[in-house]
């Protein structure tokens, strides 16, 4: 699920990213063009409910693709993106339009 939010000013747009317990992880990193696809970068935050959470801030005005590296291995989409594009492994990323 993503949640946005614009600066004032709106060349800036906080952007919460939650993923549901029901993905059955220990741990969940957010990656993507925003990080470079870094898997350390950008840990989510565990919540009492098992959900996980993160926010981030974004340039508006660009599309950036992202995925959640649940448990160091396995890599989930976020179904509820602004749209998917496919990449180089034969799978999709999903896409986030500030």
């Amino acid at each position: 699920m993503l949640k946005k939010s614009y600066s004032k000013t709106g060349d800036k747009c906080r952007v919460t990213f939650k993923l549901p317990a029901e993905v059955g992880a220990e741990t969940a990193v957010l990656c993507g063009d925003f990080n470079e696809w870094n898997a350390e970068d950008t840990p989510m935050k565990k919540l009492k409910d098992g959900s996980f959470s993160v926010s981030v801030s974004l340039n508006t005005g660009s599309a950036y693709r992202f995925r959640y590296l649940l448990d160091g291995s396995r890599w989930e989409n976020d179904w509820e993106a602004d749209q998917y594009l496919p990449n180089s492994y034969g799978e999709e990323d999903s896409v986030v339009s500030v």
